[in-house]
């Protein structure tokens, strides 16, 4: 059985990331985005329809009826990217109130595995508070941040955005058990 990824976005600048994960993705993706999810991705990569193609299965943020909604869905895990620090505030608290925080809820509470990218900085004493609360309950916290080796030997200016933020995905994808195609290995 070939389970869904489920890859939720909210409220905050990276939407790129999202698309990129998506695309290299060995699962099938349940979409989930918040209404400012939606917003920023438009504003930042394009129309929004241009993502929902990638998903094998879309869900709107508003419906908690969804198959995520409830933890006796088995899912390959679920990525929250970007993830906004009102979405990992939320989490942390255990606070519901969307399907974004909802799936997120049930992958906790059943065990699986759960990454917050959080792409917001600076971070405050509350956001860092939530980080480790929502870490001590299982989830990992992975911020929107490159692995700027990946560019070792090369020209920095010649790196474009999307190099990094591809080999950040991978990173996140190998979380899940994903082969990255490079490593700090292969660079060294």
């Amino acid at each position: 059985m070939n389970m869904n990824l489920v890859v939720a976005m909210t409220g905050a600048s990276g939407a790129l990331a999202t698309k990129l994960l998506m695309e290299k993705s060995q699962w099938p993706v349940t979409l989930v985005a918040s209404k400012m999810g939606r917003v920023v991705y438009e504003q930042e990569v394009g129309p929004f329809a241009e993502l929902e193609v990638l998903a094998s299965e879309i869900w709107k943020d508003e419906d908690l009826t969804a198959t995520i909604a409830s933890g006796s869905v088995k899912t390959a895990g679920m990525v929250i990217l970007p993830c906004s620090v009102n979405t990992l505030g939320k989490v942390a608290a255990g606070i519901a109130d969307s399907l974004v925080t909802r799936a997120a809820h049930c992958h906790l509470k059943e065990g699986r595995k759960v990454v917050l990218c959080i792409r917001e900085a600076p971070w405050t004493l509350l956001n860092a508070q939530n980080a480790a609360s929502v870490a001590h309950a299982g989830g990992t916290i992975m911020p929107i941040s490159p692995p700027y080796y990946m560019s070792k030997g090369r020209d920095p200016y010649s790196v474009s955005m999307a190099e990094m933020l591809g080999c950040y995905v991978d990173h996140v994808l190998s979380l899940f058990g994903q082969p990255s195609p490079k490593t700090w290995e292969d660079l060294r």
